[in-house]
Order: C-alpha cells, then sequence, then structure tokens
C-alpha cells in the first residue's frame, strides 16, 4: 500500500463489538467513513459490565448515518453465543455477507490476585475471551464461505508483558494470542486473516491509569490506523500490532535456539547453570507454527547423537 488513501472497504460489511464508546467507536466510524456497512454492537452497560441499553450504539449508527454511511445497531451481549449468532444473521439479513470482525467489547474488574473475587476473574475472561470466541465462532462458516474474512483481536500489554492489578485482563488478552495463533493457521486456506491489535489509549475503561496531561496523546483515535490496515483486503497475517499516541510497533512470540542437555541425573543441575545460555536471544526465531520448538529439540538431539 503507498498511501493510507488506498485503503478502502466499500462493498465489505463489518462488525465492531464494544462500539458504542470509545475506541470501539472510533473504528466504527473509520470503517463506515472508508465505505464499509457496520453493525455498532455494544451492551451499553458500565465498565465494570453491569446493566445494559442499546442507546449508545444507536448514537454511533445515527452518527454515521448523519455523514453519509450505512450502519445498523445492536444490543448483545458477546457472553451470548445465541444472541451473537442473531446479531451475524442480523448482518447478512440486511447487507448479505460479514467480511470483518473487530473484536473490541471488554471490561475492567481491577484487582490485585489476593484481593481478587474469582467471580471477578471469570466474568473478565468470559467478555475477553469467550467474547471473542462467540463472535469468530458465528462468523467463522460465513467466512470460510465466502472464502474471505478479516478478524482483528484486541490484545493489550498487559496481557503480553503484564501489569498489577489485572490478572484477570492479562490472562484473558494474552489468551486472545493464541487463539489468533492458531486461528490464523486454520484460515489461511480460503483467505481468513486474524491479526491481534495491542492498544494503548485513554478510554472510559483505562482513563483512571493515564496522568491527566497523557489523555490528550493517547486517544483513541490515534489507534485505528493499526485496526484498519488489519482489517483491510492487504492485511498481514497473524501479526501483533501496537499502537498509541500515534506510535505503531509490533510484538512477538519467540522462541530461542536453546541448548541440548540430555537427560541424565544431574540435567537439572546442568539447566541452572547453563539457563542464561537457553535464554540467550540471539539468533532466535518467530515459529511460524507450534511444531517449531519440537523441530528445533529434535533437530539438536540428533546433532548431539551424531557427534556421540
Amino acid at each position: 500500500m503507498s498511501n493510507s488513501s488506498s485503503i478502502d472497504f466499500k462493498g465489505r460489511v463489518a462488525i465492531v463489538t464494544g462500539a458504542g464508546g470509545g475506541l470501539g467507536r472510533q473504528h466504527a466510524l473509520a470503517l463506515a467513513a472508508r465505505g464499509a456497512k457496520v453493525v455498532v454492537n455494544d451492551l451499553g452497560g458500565a465498565r465494570d459490565g453491569s446493566g445494559g441499553s442499546v442507546s449508545a450504539a444507536q448514537a454511533v449508527v445515527d452518527e454515521i448515518k448523519a455523514a453519509g454511511g450505512e450502519a445498523i445497531a445492536n444490543g448483545a451481549s458477546v457472553t451470548d453465543f445465541e444472541a451473537v449468532q442473531a446479531m451475524v444473521q442480523q448482518a447478512v439479513d440486511a447487507w448479505g455477507r460479514v467480511d470483518i470482525l473487530v473484536n473490541n467489547a471488554g471490561i475492567l474488574r481491577d484487582k490485585s490476585f489476593a484481593k481478587m473475587e474469582l467471580a471477578d476473574f471469570k466474568l473478565v475472561v468470559d467478555v475477553h475471551l469467550m467474547g471473542a470466541v462467540n463472535c469468530t465462532k458465528a462468523v467463522w462458516a460465513l467466512m470460510n464461505e465466502q472464502k474471505y474474512g478479516r478478524i482483528v483481536m484486541t490484545t493489550s500489554s498487559s496481557g503480553l508483558y503484564g501489569n498489577f492489578g489485572q490478572s484477570n485482563y492479562g490472562a484473558a488478552k494474552l489468551a486472545l494470542v493464541g487463539l489468533m495463533q492458531t486461528l490464523s493457521i486454520e484460515g489461511a486456506k480460503n483467505d481468513i486473516r486474524v491479526n491481534c491489535l495491542a492498544p494503548t489509549a485513554a478510554t472510559r475503561m483505562t482513563e483512571d491509569l493515564f496522568p491527566k496531561e497523557m489523555l490528550e496523546a493517547f486517544r483513541p483515535e490515534a489507534v485505528v490506523p493499526a485496526m484498519l490496515v488489519l482489517a483491510a483486503q492487504d492485511a498481514p497475517n497473524r501479526t501483533i500490532l501496537c499502537a498509541g499516541a500515534g506510535t505503531f510497533e509490533a510484538a512477538h512470540i519467540t522462541l530461542t535456539q536453546g541448548a541440548w542437555l540430555g537427560i541424565d541425573a544431574d540435567t537439572p543441575e546442568q539447566l541452572a547453570a547453563r539457563l542464561s545460555e537457553v535464554t540467550e536471544r540471539e539468533g532466535e526465531a518467530v515459529p511460524q507454527s507450534g511444531t517449531a520448538q519440537g523441530a528445533n529439540e529434535v533437530a539438536k538431539g540428533m546433532a548431539n547423537a551424531k557427534r556421540g
């Protein structure tokens, strides 16, 4: 792509979850502005997931229509698979297909792990992880039939790298990376490209985490270009893009070269003594699938056997 103006969504149908405000709203507006027909999904609940109203989604739909775009509102909870299936059918009934799914819906129940109730842990995992699973499952057969699909999972630096007080959120967000890794492999034959977006944005969910002077720099609009690239026809596959304040990075899950130590009584002690060698990052790779780990281990074992 030579420039941003070449990213066009005319004729495409997109579903954006959690699109009644914040980052999701910006995603929906941007897709619509570039020609996509958009299902604006939002439960309309509070930041912790309580309550619900379709009014937030409808307000974004009204905004899109006022700008000359096409959109419909949906108030389904992403945790309700039947409601999610109905949302996908709503899109198909209106426009005949679904090309893009942006899994953006989420809630926060932040506390240190020592103080966190398991109910709060499970709820956050249910919304972020299972909500994305529900929505993706609901469009998966359709996208395979169409032989086209673009799915964006919303991960987080809290999942990739950790953040105090967000064990539930972090666990769910890194799980989405694992989901993306496998779905990107399974969907490739039918041009379904699955990627992750790790945003840094000051929204209703995260505004308490930012100093006031940083709120403007980290406005949600600054993340949207990364989503557009991941949802576009020429999108990459199996990529983790990070975005915030106008800066864009990529995160990778890598595998070091490691070291063959064998299986002896003192192997634990050998591993402890050579741990810095095992964790040395020079020559590390980004595996194309989970089989790469086993292949590396077998190759090193066979090479050692030949030397022996």
